[in-house]
């Protein structure tokens, strides 16, 4: 059967796929219709060697038998349609077997490169096919990875608010050896900090880099999220992130300690009583005595004192065994 010469050997193809004819019998690719031609057939064919059920170990067993052109030609075939791209990499045992692909030449990462930056926000955002971004951040070269780096920082937002986004974008900043780069993207969740905090997904990032204890990103964080801090508290994902802060270092413990010993009696009770706010008010407490800053430790106790009671009976438990071994010392 003849081809055309930039496109991947038909028979070197065939003979390393395990169907007699050399193409499924599954329903080829989208975008490629049902009649039959070589170039259809070719499709089907690569299609299947990527995403079929047979084993991992199969797959690089089967790319190990090609030379330097015939990974090329894989490549170019593989890449040459954002679509049939997508197809693959968005099927799990696709995902898997491309990013085995990266990383093996220069001229394969720049036909790679190129497809996914194409489709990045979509392939980023994918269950399965963002983890090929993540294994091409960490293979690429430095040319390629900074033009990554560039889309990153463009759809950086995105990607935090989105359900599968958000993990892709905390394992790109845990990784990232750029530090002009990595500032960039720390910097840009920290100024959008309150509007991350109170997404779904985004808040996970903001957790994320509080992880990482960067004192610059940590005060950063502090500074946005200033005079939000109790509002947030009363929130499930914000009281996360308040106890991140909490424990952080001393400059962003302050920030949260002083909003606490701010705001009204009452409302300190509520959110001390509150299913999420009480562990913030507890971690408040334990944390101002481990960094040794007794003065407001005994501030925040004599703002809770008075509702030890209500403290009791209700989420605030905790707290109220504090204050109460607190009385029976004095």
């Amino acid at each position: 059967m003849a081809v055309n010469d930039d496109t991947f050997s038909m028979s070197t193809m065939f003979d390393a796929l395990p169907y007699p004819n050399g193409v499924s019998g599954s329903i080829p690719p989208p975008g490629f219709p049902p009649h039959a031609s070589s170039a259809t057939n070719l499709h089907a064919a690569m299609f299947s060697l990527m995403t079929s059920c047979e084993g991992l170990s199969y797959f690089k067993e089967t790319i190990s038998t090609l030379d330097k052109t015939e990974l090329q030609r894989m490549a170019s075939l593989l890449t040459s349609d954002s679509d049939y791209f997508m197809a693959i990499v968005t099927n799990k045992n696709g995902s898997k077997r491309v990013q085995k692909l990266l990383g093996i030449s220069d001229d394969l990462d720049a036909l790679f490169c190129a497809a996914i930056l194409r489709r990045f926000l979509h392939i980023t955002s994918d269950k399965y096919a963002s983890y090929v971004t993540i294994r091409a951040m960490i293979v690429f070269e430095e040319e390629k990875k900074k033009a990554m780096y560039e889309h990153i920082l463009h759809h950086a937002l995105d990607l935090a608010c989105d359900q599968h986004g958000c993990i892709a974008l905390n394992d790109i900043i845990t990784d990232a050896d750029d530090p002009y780069y990595r500032n960039q993207i720390l910097d840009l969740v920290a100024y959008n900090a309150l509007r991350l905090s109170n997404h779904a997904s985004g808040n996970f990032v903001v957790q994320h880099v509080l992880t990482l204890f960067d004192s610059r990103s940590i005060r950063n964080i502090a500074v946005s999220l200033r005079g939000h801090c109790i509002d947030l508290s009363f929130k499930k994902y914000g009281s996360y992130i308040m106890e991140k802060l909490l424990k952080a270092e001393e400059s962003s413990m302050v920030v949260v300690v002083v909003e606490l010993l701010q705001c009204e009696g009452d409302r300190l009770m509520r959110l001390g009583r509150n299913e999420f706010g009480s562990f913030v008010v507890l971690k408040a407490l334990i944390m101002t005595t481990k960094m040794s800053r007794m003065d407001l430790f005994w501030r925040l106790v004599e703002k809770l004192m008075p509702f030890i009671h209500l403290l009791r009976r209700s989420h605030g438990n905790n707290i109220a065994n504090i204050l109460e071994s607190l009385k029976l010392r004095c």
